[in-house]
């Protein structure tokens, strides 16, 4: 089927080819930027969650995000939805709720950050898969050095993606290569542990008693700071006032995290550049955050 077409008729027929022939409509749903996705009514009026690729970037992909859940859920204690189908075109889950607007829900969210990660926490970084965000490899080669990883597999590594080398200029590409390299200056060692990896709002969802559950994952041991700066940076909502808070007190988390919070994001900044049409706010932020290390005229 075309990228034009129908999705929730694709993602019917494809339920449908799986299998699911119980299912009676699928309605769209909102909200993700990679696939396309829906809430899957089947005939004994209960719901699931569906989401396809219209052209999958890879066969693994689906099952890498199963796997993420498994890891958060199992490793880290987290709440995530049970994977009821997956296939290299097509994943369904068990459907959730939207999440409370109450900033009490984001303090049970600080606990469940923090407890996964301050109970996972590894010797070396990376995974042993690469996975995905959004629709690019996530490359998750083992390292000691938290700063070449970092450097190497989460910045520098976007550097050769198509609208990547259009967007930013050789200042851009200089300034990002100086950064990295500096990175033990700017930075605080700290260990790896497991994290999210793609934790903003929109990943945040609950279950039927309100309690937070996490979904799209693209997980890797690395620092704990790829997950706070993702909240931290996405326009968290004003209930979220306490989040922070309540995680530096479960945590020990050093006052100076704020001003490092830029410098994490720009993977962020450089996986949306590579990936989406509307990127004038990542390219902006990202130059900012640059500035101070491009090469003097």
């Amino acid at each position: 089927m075309s990228a034009t077409a129908d999705p929730t008729a694709l993602l019917l027929e494809r339920l449908h080819t799986a299998g699911m022939t119980d299912v009676v409509t699928v309605e769209h749903a909102s909200g993700g930027q990679a696939a396309v996705a829906g809430l899957a009514r089947r005939a004994d009026g209960t719901s699931v969650f569906v989401k396809g690729f219209v052209e999958a970037p890879s066969d693994d992909a689906f099952a890498a995000e199963a796997a993420g859940l498994d890891a958060l859920r199992t490793l880290g204690g987290a709440t995530t939805p049970d994977v009821v189908l997956v296939g290299p075109d097509l994943l369904v889950l068990e459907a959730l709720h939207p999440r409370p607007a109450d900033a009490a829900f984001w303090e049970r969210l600080a606990h469940v950050l923090a407890r996964l990660h301050t109970t996972t926490t590894h010797p070396r970084f990376g995974w042993h898969d690469d996975n995905w965000l959004g629709r690019r490899r996530q490359v998750n080669t083992w390292h000691d050095d938290g700063f070449e990883f970092f450097a190497q597999h989460r910045l520098l590594r976007w550097l050769d993606e198509p609208r990547v080398r259009t967007l930013l200029d050789a200042g851009d590409r200089a300034a990002l290569e100086r950064l990295c390299a500096r990175l033990p200056e700017l930075l605080p060692v700290r260990p790896a542990c497991l994290v999210h990896g793609d934790l903003w709002a929109g990943n945040v969802l609950a279950t039927a008693d309100g309690a937070p559950a996490l979904i799209d994952p693209a997980v890797s041991y690395t620092w704990a700071d790829i997950d706070l700066a993702h909240v931290w940076t996405t326009g968290p909502p004003p209930e979220a006032t306490r989040f922070f808070d309540v995680y530096a007190d479960l945590t020990g988390l050093d006052e100076g995290w704020r001003e490092r919070m830029p410098i994490v994001q720009l993977r962020q900044h450089l996986a949306v550049i590579a990936q989406f049409e509307d990127v004038r706010g990542a390219v902006d932020d990202l130059r900012a955050t640059l500035a101070p290390f491009r090469p003097r005229s």
